[in-house]
């Protein structure tokens, strides 16, 4: 069963940032390049890097794609980016510039016939992300909760053609506590797609729990702060899943 770390690099103006919960009043530094970032993760021996422009989430628009190019463009690893993308245009900027895959968030839930036409026209390259307080979707940088149910809008999407859905849970998110199991399982069980598990990875162990999931599609692990305080290194993790 393969099942795919993804080294997470959330980006605020220019920076390696983290924030806790999804609190833009709660920010820890980690470093002063993006793309540098994304260069160690990849000489580790990471095959995909996950970017997060925040900016974007919180503007509505692109602000830090130049750092996201520059890593597609210029690293073996594949990239895929979320954060700010509203439009089709926003969609190939990335698309056309090398990136593999383009993560649709508040959008999927403002906009659903607009998600569905993205999924339809390109397939696996657009990611899904579903962002869940409570199992009820959060946007525009988890400062809004709708009314809708992650998983329903999840079986939309799946029935649309969507073939890859990221699942973060905001409560475990930055926090350290361990990935919300149940939620990530329950998603991929009820779509029948590959579910990328995002948030509260603390130590090896989540992985291996996270990994055990893989036969019901729960195909990858998005991991942030845990890299950047220590607790493993992206080779750590990338050998505990390999075995």
């Amino acid at each position: 069963m393969t099942f795919t770390i993804y080294p997470a690099i959330d980006m605020r103006g220019g920076k390696c940032v983290r924030l806790l919960q999804g609190d833009y009043n709660k920010e820890t530094v980690y470093g002063d390049s993006p793309f540098h970032m994304a260069e160690q993760f990849a000489t580790a021996g990471s095959d995909w890097i996950h970017m997060v422009d925040l900016d974007g989430a919180k503007d509505g628009k692109k602000v830090n794609d130049t750092y996201v190019i520059q890593a597609a463009q210029q690293l073996k690893a594949k990239v895929q980016i979320g954060g700010g993308i509203r439009t089709e245009e926003d969609i190939l900027h990335y698309l056309n510039n090398g990136v593999a895959r383009v993560i649709i968030g508040s959008i999927a839930v403002s906009n659903p016939e607009f998600a569905i036409d993205m999924i339809r026209k390109y397939g696996s390259q657009i990611v899904v992300g579903l962002d869940a307080k409570d199992g009820y979707v959060a946007t525009h940088g988890w400062l809004d909760t709708s009314e809708v149910r992650a998983v329903d809008l999840g079986k939309r999407f799946a029935d649309a053609g969507a073939e890859t859905f990221i699942f973060t849970d905001i409560a475990t998110d930055g926090m350290l506590s361990g990935p919300n199991l149940k939620a990530v399982e329950q998603l991929a069980i009820e779509t029948g797609k590959e579910v990328i598990a995002s948030g509260g990875v603390s130590q090896l162990a989540d992985l291996v729990a996270l990994k055990e999931l893989a036969d019901k599609g729960v195909k990858g692990a998005i991991v942030g702060k845990a890299i950047y305080e220590g607790r493993f290194t992206v080779e750590e993790a990338l050998k505990e899943v390999g075995k």
